[in-house]
């Protein structure tokens, strides 16, 4: 075969060979189909005895095989088909689209030939356009001609407030404008084109006064409409016709908008000036009639007491107001204007600012109180707001608060700060008056049970508990805020005043023979009497307080009681150091050789306890027992200070009992002085005036070789009791060998007991005074 009839043999079967090169996918697949098949027949026939059934197996596949080719053949023949449909329906479109093409150019042709045709007639529809102007120009020259009069005429009824009249009149003008304007609109929308500006100015001209008329007739209307409180009382028919007149307006623009409200080309425009909203309008006006009001309201001389009356006179005027509301002007309205909601809504919102602006002035606190007490409790009572006619009202309207919560603390801030200052003020000079009163050449006043006092607490007191129930008729808040201010100022005065007691003690003691200075101690258990008025004032005050609020203005609470313990406790010791004075010329005469003979100056030193406790009688409970006690327990730490004087040591067992006997006499005789304190149970675990009676026991003991077992008892009695003190009384014996001595000494330093929980020490405060011995013998011991 030549090598051309190679080349045109493309179609014999051994030139399809490269098919395999072209798809890969064909010849890979073949061979794992054989590989399957490979690995299928050596896990069947893997045995001698299996190829028995090959037959079987030959049969089977071959059936599946064919059954195989069968689903191939079926299923390409139906894609064959499929295809073939497919071609002749394109065919079929494509014989239809040049039929459509061929129609196309002709009716382009057609269209070609018509234009020279239709541009004859632009003529023609501007003739047509000109004459329908003409034609509506003509046809409403009566109108036109009648517009003017019309107006001036109207005019004259707005004037004389025939306003019924007068809107009939303005929505026949209006309705001729609209009709003229529209028939323009017409003629020119035939053509597609809108009114042309030099139309709309002609137009607008003709009836350039209804614009005019209806602001005149607005400004009538909303004049009726602010004086309608005062129109209802007298005739109110123009009201009624206002009302009339913005319900006609309101139908309109609804009617108006429902009409042409749409967004078409072709829709007729609403009229100039169109929708209105009177209704609206109607309420804006009748909100600044309100304010209008409020601003009528005088304000002068509101400032002080004149803001309470300020307040009362909004209280009346918007009640006399909502009552004419209610009952006259309510009738005159439709019922779904809610005239009373209203007008109780533009008066909520106009007292809000006006308060607002109230608050923030620097007001005193008379006048924060007049505004929270008409904020909470008077606008809210019975006679305002609270009234049963208006409470069906305001559950409908949503006013919410006249001031908000912020508003209302910095005010309660506000009045508790002007009180605090005036509080402080006041006890400033009720100190200085107290000051004054401890300067007077006379005793102090009593009250009705007897007890020392001044004007002080009652001042004090009476100041902060109406302070308290002041703010009390505000709310429990502002009160507990109230009392612990005043407690504050409380703790501040107790200080003042104890520092004022330290000078007054300081100024009797430079001088103490100073006429000025003769009712020293009176006006010292006067201030004591204060104290105990001050604390249970204070004990009333924070019992008032609530529990909850305790604590919660400040992150340090006051703790006015503190301060008054340190008052009591600072003017019971100057009282004492007075009683330490007075006694003071006749104690060194005490526990002398003329005082164990004669027994002066014991009835002296009586003289001066029974003077003073009956002056400390004036005070009142129980600080009156503190007085006594604290005197008895001086009187006897005197007298055992005297004692360790060793002004008398005994030479003789008679010295001793004599001393004794002395001693147990002087504890009688300070005992009847006491008497009164059993009875007033404010005798302490240990008596002092028990101490001498043991003293002298100690004396008088007449075996020395007992002193061991004496001083072992005092000891337990006494567990603050020193060796110094054990020294000293054994030196007043006089008859106390060394080895006794250093035997009840040792007995002393081994045993020192603690001080138990109570007991108040009485040795502490004696202090034993230095050996006058030059030295000390090395061979005993020191005593």
């Amino acid at each position: 075969m030549s090598a051309g009839d190679q080349n045109n043999g493309g179609d014999k079967p051994e030139d399809t060979v490269p098919v395999a090169e072209v798809w890969p996918e064909v010849e890979r697949a073949e061979c794992l189909a054989r590989g399957a098949a490979l690995k299928w027949a050596s896990g069947v026939f893997c045995r001698p005895e299996h190829l028995e059934r090959l037959s079987q197996y030959r049969k089977r596949e071959s059936q599946r095989t064919t059954s195989i080719h069968t689903r191939l053949k079926s299923m390409v023949q139906s894609y064959l088909e499929g295809v073939g449909w497919g071609l002749e329906q394109l065919r079929e479109a494509r014989a239809e689209l040049k039929e459509v093409s061929h129609a196309l150019k002709k009716a382009g042709l057609e269209s070609n030939r018509n234009t020279e045709g239709v541009k004859s007639l632009e003529r023609l529809r501007e003739v047509s356009v000109n004459h329908c102007q003409l034609l509506a120009a003509v046809s409403n020259l009566p109108r036109l001609y009648s517009v003017r009069s019309m107006v001036l005429e109207t005019e004259r009824l707005v004037e004389s407030r025939r306003l019924l009249e007068a809107h009939a009149r303005l929505m026949d003008l209006e309705h001729w404008q609209d009709d003229i304007l529209w028939q323009l609109h017409g003629a020119a929308g035939t053509a597609g084109s809108a009114l042309s500006t030099e139309d709309q100015e002609l137009v607008a001209k003709y009836f350039s006064g209804v614009g005019q008329l209806v602001d005149a007739l607005g400004k009538e209307l909303w004049a009726v409409v602010s004086s309608a409180l005062a129109l209802a009382r007298q005739n109110p028919t123009p009201f009624v016709s206002a009302v009339r007149i913005v319900e006609r307006e309101e139908a309109l623009d609804r009617a108006f908008l429902e009409e042409r409200g749409g967004t078409r080309g072709n829709s007729r425009p609403l009229p100039p000036g169109r929708p209105r909203c009177w209704r609206a309008c109607f309420f804006q006006v009748l909100e600044e009639a309100v304010s209008a009001r409020f601003r009528s309201v005088s304000y002068l001389h509101t400032r002080g007491p004149g803001l309470a009356g300020h307040l009362s006179a909004l209280q009346h005027g918007i009640m006399a107001d909502l009552a004419t509301v209610r009952h006259l002007l309510e009738h005159c309205v439709p019922p779904h204007y809610h005239l009373t909601g209203a007008y109780l809504r533009a008066s909520h919102q106009c007292l809000h600012a006006h308060l607002a602006q109230v608050s923030s002035w620097d007001l005193e606190s008379g006048e924060i109180f007049a505004v929270l007490n008409w904020v909470l409790h008077t606008y809210n009572s019975p006679d305002m707001m609270g009234h049963p006619e208006l409470v069906t009202e305001l559950e409908k309207e949503e006013l919410g608060p006249l001031i908000s919560t912020e508003g209302l603390e910095q005010l309660q801030h506000k009045y508790v700060q002007s009180v605090r200052k005036s509080v402080s003020e006041w006890m400033h000079k009720a100190l200085q008056v107290e000051l004054q009163d401890w300067q007077r050449d006379q005793e102090p006043d009593t009250d009705h049970e007897g007890f020392y006092q001044t004007s002080l607490p009652t001042i004090i007191t009476q100041m902060l508990e109406e302070n308290a129930r002041v703010a009390l008729m505000i709310g429990e808040s502002l009160r507990d805020q109230t009392i612990q201010m005043g407690l504050y100022e409380m703790e501040n005065l107790l200080n003042r005043f104890r520092e004022a007691l330290v000078e007054f003690g300081k100024e009797h003691r430079r001088d103490p023979s100073n006429n000025k200075n003769k009712f020293y101690l009176h006006y010292l258990l006067a201030s004591i009497s204060n104290c105990i008025i001050l604390k249970k004032s204070t004990e009333s005050l924070q019992q008032q307080q609530s529990s909850r609020s305790a604590g919660q203005f400040s992150r340090t609470p006051p703790n006015p009681l503190a301060a008054l313990d340190r008052a009591v406790r600072r003017a019971c010791r100057l009282v004492m150091d007075q009683l330490l004075l007075d006694l003071q010329p006749f104690l060194p005469g005490l526990l002398t050789r003329p005082w164990l003979v004669q027994g002066d100056p014991t009835p002296k030193l009586c003289h001066v306890l029974e003077r003073h406790l009956e002056l400390y009688s004036r005070v009142r409970p129980p600080c009156r027992q503190r007085l006594q006690e604290e005197a008895q327990w001086l009187m006897v730490v005197e007298y055992v200070r005297a004692l360790m004087q060793k002004r008398l040591v005994c030479r003789s067992a008679e010295e001793r009992r004599q001393l004794a006997q002395q001693m147990v006499q002087d504890d009688q005789l300070f005992r009847e002085i006491f008497h009164g304190l059993e009875g007033e149970g404010s005798v302490p675990e240990v008596n002092p005036l028990a101490l001498l009676p043991v003293l002298a026991d100690f004396i008088r003991l007449k075996d020395p070789g007992m002193l061991t077992l004496e001083v072992s008892g005092l000891a337990a009695k006494y567990p603050d009791i020193s060796e110094e003190h054990v020294s000293v009384l054994l030196d007043v014996r006089g008859d106390v060998s060394r080895d006794i001595r250093g035997a009840v000494l040792d007995l002393l330093e081994q045993s020192a007991p603690p001080l138990p929980a109570g007991y108040r020490p009485i040795f502490t405060d004696i202090l034993v005074p230095p050996s006058t011995m030059a030295f000390c013998l090395p061979t005993a011991k020191c005593a």
